[in-house]
């Protein structure tokens, strides 16, 4: 004898359960990338616009802040699709903008 009854021991979750809480951990992890995605690509829209609002009238090439805002505009469009699910695309995208940013931070 172990000593213990039958009510200390704990209940058994059926396969159901486990399934529910497995679909209810996928739901909040596909949440959690959604808002991840779109957050960061406004954070990064922010930025890009700031960078282009400060270098249009330094006297540089309308190069540069055209690469700022069009990076911007490229990260604004990758959070918008970010919040719909397709947050691989919106990954993509917003490297895709801050790599064009980052062109134009050459032509400076």
């Amino acid at each position: 004898m172990t000593g213990h009854a039958e009510s200390d021991a704990e209940p058994e979750t059926t396969e159901v359960e486990a399934a529910a809480d497995e679909d209810e951990d996928l739901f909040e992890d596909a949440r959690r990338a959604r808002w991840t995605a779109t957050v960061t690509g406004v954070l990064l829209a922010l930025m890009g616009l700031t960078a282009a609002s400060m270098r249009v009238g330094g006297g540089v090439a309308a190069v540069v802040p055209a690469a700022y805002g069009t990076g911007s505009a490229v990260c604004v469009f990758a959070g918008a699709i970010g919040a719909r699910g397709r947050t691989r695309w919106a990954l993509w995208l917003m490297i895709l903008g801050t790599m064009v940013m980052a062109l134009g931070d050459q032509f400076d």
